[in-house]
Formats: structure tokens, sequence, C-alpha cells
């Protein structure tokens, strides 16, 4: 039987920064209320993919095995995803292990329907390799070059293919082969309600599931970074541009966050 991922809300800044650096990932719940999922999830039924942007959508319609809707720049799609780039709480957070001057480098709104299968365990990015008695030294402190936040919009249970952890992983020192634990912690199931938010580094190990239900899943990811990470927004070479629309609608903090930055090294 499946295990059920440890998910403790803490209250204060430095624990929450702490359980990052400690578990690789830490929880917020009841980020956004029934409401604001519903007005989320309506605004990702509506999205168009754009293919030059490295959208998905698959379908069985279409030939896909199952629906499979990915629309990246989701914060360049409509207004309403902006307050997703600096949801109070969370961007403490954010601006706490990046640096005041970090960024977001993508936003996707991501639909899996029934027939997704498992996928491996894998990092994100994995931007050092150690060997792993280095690697889990206390005297070694791995700066959190990314993150990611999961706003998740159901509530989430085995069959409709949750997020897996094996927390800890990230003091491993690599990506994972054919592993399915480390250091005694099995992978474990985010079981969490619509509107909780994980917010993880990009070297825990991690997957998504096999989504056995009659139900789509749908789920906001928010990636942020060192300034000196770069943004990942495609079409590239110039050709992705900002709504005006949009721009004009960005507070000074959600701007910077969208690459407004002061000069700095390398510019």
């Amino acid at each position: 039987m499946a295990e059920a991922l440890s998910l403790v809300a803490y209250s204060d800044l430095e624990s929450q920064v702490e359980a990052l650096e400690r578990d690789g990932y830490v929880y917020f719940p009841n980020v956004l209320n029934a409401e604001e999922v519903a007005e989320l999830r309506a605004t990702m039924d509506r999205l168009e993919p754009i293919e030059e942007s490295l959208d998905r959508h698959s379908t069985p319609e279409n030939g896909g095995s199952f629906l499979n809707k990915v629309i990246n720049n989701s914060f360049n799609r409509d207004t309403l995803f902006l307050q997703y780039l600096d949801r109070p709480g969370l961007i403490d957070v954010v601006e706490a292990v990046h640096g005041e001057d970090c960024h977001c480098i993508g936003m996707q709104s991501w639909l899996t329907g029934p027939g997704r299968p498992d996928q491996r365990l894998h990092t994100d990015w994995l931007p050092i390799s150690l060997p792993e008695d280095v690697a889990t030294d206390p005297r070694v402190k791995i700066p959190i070059f990314i993150t990611t936040a999961h706003y998740y919009l159901d509530d989430l249970y085995e069959a409709l293919g949750p997020t897996k952890f094996v927390p800890g992983s990230h003091r491993s020192g690599r990506s994972p082969a054919e592993d399915t634990q480390w250091n005694g912690a099995k992978e474990q199931s985010i079981l969490c309600n619509a509107g909780d938010v994980v917010l993880f580094r990009s070297e825990v190990w991690h997957r998504g599931s096999a989504n056995r239900s009659d139900q789509t899943r749908y789920l906001l990811q928010v990636h942020y970074a060192k300034r000196m990470i770069t943004q990942k927004f495609p079409p590239y070479l110039n050709r992705f541009q900002f709504d005006a629309s949009i721009l004009a609608q960005l507070t000074p903090r959600q701007r910077r966050l969208l690459g407004d930055h002061r000069p700095s090294n390398y510019d």
C-alpha cells in the first residue's frame, strides 16, 4: 500500500526554509479557497495551446493515449495567473532561499487525464553532483538553485495520480537510477487537498504517478530560481513576446519576477 508523505504546515519563515533545506519540500495548506480553485481550473480549460511555445494538448481523439494538456508561460495568457507569481507566504520563502533578486523561470498549466502512465523517479535538475558521504555531511550546505511550487487543484487520492516524493533525497548527491528509495525513505504520495501547495527544490527525487481514475487532474506549476539561472519562456531566439495588456497590470515585484532586474553582473 502506498505511503502518504508527511505534510507539516510550519507557520514561521525560518521553519519553512529549514524544511525546504532538510526535507527538500515545504507544505502550505489552504492557499486557495474553493472559488479560486474553480476559477483557475475553468481558465486552464479555456486556454488553447500555442505550438511554437511548446505547449501540448494530446487527447485520445487526436491520437494521444490520454489527455495531456500543458500550457507554458501561463502568466502571459490571462491576468488571473499573475497573482500566482508572488502569492503571499510562498514568495517569502522563495525570496529567502533564492535572494531578493530571484525570478520566475517558468509557469505551466497542466491537465492530466485518465490513462496517464507512471513516470520514473527523477530530479528536475541536479546542479551539483557529489559523493553521498559528502552530500550528507552536515557541514555541507548546497544552495537551493531552483524551486517549483505545485498548486494542487484537486483533492488528491491514490487513483488520481498523486506526485510521489522521496523525502530528503536531495542529499543523495545524485539523480536516481532504478532506485525506489534513498537512505531508508521510500517514495511517498502527496495526498493533499485542492488549494494546497507544495514547494520543492529541483534535486529531490519525485515522479508523477498513473491516473487510474475517471477524473482529470489539474495542476499549476510555478518555477523559481536564482537570478543567474535563465528564464525558460518559449519560443526562443527572441520570438517570445510579453502581452502588452499583461505587462500593464504587473506590480513592481511581479515585473522583477518576470525579468525586469536592476543591472548587475554580466549585464
